[in-house]
């Protein structure tokens, strides 16, 4: 039995909308591609995002005031705060996340965010491609 070619396996993003990287294509401008929100049934989060075999990466905006409610997914992710102030629970544990601030959420944690009233958050998140960019919402 052999094993299945990559190339033969059929191309496409996991999350509805999202741009998948295709074979010869590594150069991406993230702010202008197809906006898709973060997760359609829990988030406010909306932004590009690129997806290629084993990691996917977005730039997302959470506009100031609103967030995520509690929501969990089966791949980890990274959060990386580049504008604004991120009011972060992961597992329990609350941090006020600033400018230059990361996030670590591991697989199937609950976690939930929003971006405090002074202004947007502008984040990038990577998360490995065993799931779509979207969670579950609990």
């Amino acid at each position: 039995m052999s094993e299945a070619n990559p190339s033969d396996q059929p191309r496409g993003a996991r999350t509805p909308g999202a741009k998948r990287a295709e074979p010869n294509e590594y150069y991406f401008d993230i702010a202008s591609l197809n906006s898709i929100m973060g997760g359609p049934e829990y988030s406010t989060a909306f932004g590009g995002c690129v997806e290629g075999e084993r990691m996917m990466v977005a730039l997302m905006r959470m506009p100031v005031g609103t967030g995520s409610v509690p929501h969990t997914h089966p791949n980890e992710q990274w959060v990386y705060i580049l504008e604004g102030t991120m009011d972060s629970t992961v597992n329990g544990q609350r941090r006020l996340v600033p400018p230059g601030g990361v996030i670590y959420i591991p697989a199937n944690t609950i976690h939930h965010a929003t971006a405090t009233a002074e202004r947007d958050v502008v984040f990038f998140t990577v998360k490995d491609t065993s799931h779509g960019l979207h969670g579950k919402r609990l």
